[in-house]
């Protein structure tokens, strides 16, 4: 059974970090471009990075450029978030997602990934 399971979430203050991990399992996660979505409450799920099989990263949300870095370990099966100088406008539900795509392409579009996980909360407070 393929299986995307979150973890690394939690309350931290602002200014603070945390390291998300994806950890897939029923296939192999190096054969897949990996996004990292998050949803706010009463907002819509959008994108925030991917990475392709190639090893390409892009961040999707501008406000999070030069703080998030998408990374992979293929040998653990494994994708990272790590997430630094978190800000209250961090908080969400934050998803990973595979799609199954060309070597050097990852969408930013929640319709192209195939399989999600079920999330990891990340609280931005004082």
């Amino acid at each position: 059974q393929l299986q995307l399971v979150e973890s690394g979430g939690g309350l931290v203050q602002p200014g603070g970090s945390l390291r998300l991990s994806c950890a897939a399992s029923g296939f192999t996660l190096g054969t897949y471009a990996i996004g990292w979505f998050r949803q706010a409450p009463g907002k819509e799920r959008e994108g925030v990075s991917c990475i392709t099989r190639g090893g390409v990263t892009t961040n999707f949300a501008d406000s999070v450029k030069g703080r998030f870095t998408i990374s992979r370990d293929n040998a653990k099966n494994t994708v990272y978030l790590q997430m630094n100088s978190l800000k209250p406008e961090d908080t969400a539900i934050y998803y990973c997602a595979a799609h199954a795509t060309r070597r050097f392409f990852c969408s930013g579009d929640v319709s192209a990934y195939d399989y999600w996980g079920q999330g990891t909360q990340v609280t931005v407070s004082s």
